[in-house]
């Protein structure tokens, strides 16, 4: 196994305000508190505050909701520990995606772990425990339902079950994916390797009864060992620790006034602003929906629904129910961050696009901004494609060109004549630098017909290279088509691959050492995009 390492930027597929961010450019520094060096968490440590009251509940809730899992050692000393006073966590959340969805599930969550375990080597006094938040309550069911296998899309359509659950995707029932699992197991195939895979499929899905349950359990038989925790931050207990802040939100929204004021300063500096803020950040939860809660002349509403309420009766209903309450965007970090001794948020370039207008909300309610850290991203090159990229000459850098870039940049390396007029471009512009010179030692009049005649003959120049370079397409199509081959299996759809494929695909290759060599490759303090060559 061998690594590669590029700039973001170098990629053409991160942001400009996350390359920024990794720049550690002044543009962005009014935005978060510490930049992630395994240093600056010392400053981390001396100012995040966790009360003993809360460390009880977590750690009841949590031990509650793993009550139906077998613990490994790990999870079970992990659960212990976070009882202690110098205990913290590294947290990183995602959707309920059907089978981990795509491949960097497995690189967040290994990146979590990896930054614990280095924080524990530098800082051996304290301990700490790294967190997978299930985002339990998300009701955008469309952006989980799917994966990808071999290019196909595996999906799961919940019209054709009886019980056609709405709301909080955590509490779907997973009645009806064993049809799902009948196509996975086709396509995976018959090998020793895809019948473990069916197997993680069926006892993570077709074993228990709802998609929040599914997937802890798939999550823990692939972590387990390295002592993840994995929280559900759909539990009664863990909000009554947010309720003040629930409270707070319905009756001031700070989060309004002061996410939108940032998101504006972003929105100055050239930044796309990622998330808007609603006036109340908060939805009101039933067992079959999920809606926002709306303010109007003092009363309170919940949108699409016939519910409402004056403040005091949903003031009162939020101290008696606080899980009918949940967070939006908005709101999420800063609950993970009430109910958690966090120091550190590990997540890909949009999700910290949208962290990155939350400080000054954090700050005016009190609470401790965490570490912003970007997860490892990563390309898996199998041997056999690196076999291809070798015997067509193309580097790790060809491979990240835009596609008619690449075409371009290798037509021209193999073709057996020069279909770069670069030189003769230069040559032209220093000849018409001549008769600038004359024509105005003539009569300065000239000058516009001298200019029109370089740009007639530079587009001429430009129009026979690239009708010269279509020539050569057309002469050497095999090769073209291999360099496009090989691209399109690296970046499927044009995208990079860990946003498309499943993991799948790559344990069947490997197996169980997959995740061990992910571990290997991934340094969560190396902000570059790494290629892994197998």
């Amino acid at each position: 196994m061998s690594t590669h390492f590029l700039p973001y930027k170098e990629t053409g597929y991160f942001s400009k305000l996350i390359c920024d961010y990794l720049d550690e450019n002044e543009a962005v520094n009014d935005f978060y508190s510490n930049f992630p060096t395994i240093e600056n968490f010392e400053k981390q440590l001396k100012n995040k505050q966790f009360s003993a009251a809360n460390r009880a509940v977590l750690v009841s809730s949590l031990r509650q909701q793993y009550a139906h899992l077998e613990l490994t050692e790990s999870v079970d000393r992990a659960l212990d520990l976070l009882g202690q006073e110098q205990t913290y966590t590294v947290t990183t959340g995602h959707q309920l995606n059907l089978f981990t969805g795509p491949l960097y599930f497995l690189y967040k969550i290994i990146s979590t772990i990896s930054l614990s375990r280095k924080l524990k080597e530098q800082y051996p006094t304290s301990d700490f425990v790294p967190v997978y938040w299930m985002a339990t309550e998300d009701h955008d069911f469309d952006e989980i339902n799917y994966f990808r296998l071999h290019g196909k899309k595996i999906q799961w359509n919940r019209e054709d079950t009886p019980d056609n659950d709405k709301g909080a995707v955590g509490v779907f029932n997973t009645e009806g994916l064993d049809t799902i699992l009948g196509l996975i197991c086709a396509e995976l195939g018959t090998t020793k390797l895809a019948k473990e895979l069916c197997d993680l499929f069926e006892l993570a899905y077709i074993k228990h009864d709802n998609l929040a349950d599914a997937t802890r359990y798939l999550a823990h038989s692939l972590f387990g060992d390295y002592g993840l925790v994995i929280v559900d931050g759909n539990d009664s207990a863990l909000k009554r620790v947010f309720a003040p802040f629930m409270k707070q939100e319905l009756l001031e929204q700070h989060s309004f006034k002061y996410v939108t004021k940032q998101a504006e300063a972003l929105e100055s500096k050239g930044y796309p602003v990622q998330v808007n803020a609603r006036e109340i950040n908060l939805f009101y939860m039933s067992k079959d929906s999920r809606e926002r809660i709306l303010e109007k002349n003092g009363s309170f509403y919940v949108n699409n629904t016939a519910l409402t309420f004056s403040k005091e009766e949903l003031l009162q209903k939020l101290e008696e129910s606080p899980e009918q309450f949940s967070p939006n965007v908005i709101m999420r970090p800063l609950y993970q961050e009430v109910i958690l001794p966090n120091l550190a948020y590990i997540g890909g370039g949009g999700e910290l696009a949208y962290w990155l207008e939350l400080k000054s909300f954090f700050d005016k309610v009190g609470v401790e901004f965490p570490i912003l850290m970007l997860r490892n991203s990563a390309l898996l090159i199998t041997e056999k494609q690196s076999q291809k990229l070798s015997n067509l000459d193309l580097s790790i850098d060809d491979i990240f060109l835009k596609q008619n870039d690449l075409v371009n940049r290798k037509i021209r390396k193999i073709s057996n004549i020069d279909v770069d007029f670069s030189k003769q471009k230069e040559h032209l512009v220093k000849q018409f630098e001549e008769l600038y010179s004359i024509a105005e030692q003539t009569d300065a009049s000239f000058l516009g017909a001298v200019k029109a005649q370089e740009v007639k003959q530079l587009k001429g120049l430009e129009n026979l290279e690239k009708r010269l370079l279509t020539a050569q397409k057309k002469k050497l199509g095999d090769h073209i088509q291999r360099f496009t081959a090989i691209q399109n299996e690296l970046f499927p759809a044009e995208n990079l691959q860990e946003r498309v494929m499943n993991f799948s695909e790559f344990y069947l290759e490997y197996g169980e050492a997959l995740i061990p060599r992910l571990f290997e490759a991934l340094d969560p303090l190396d902000f570059r995009f790494t290629v892994i060559t197998f």
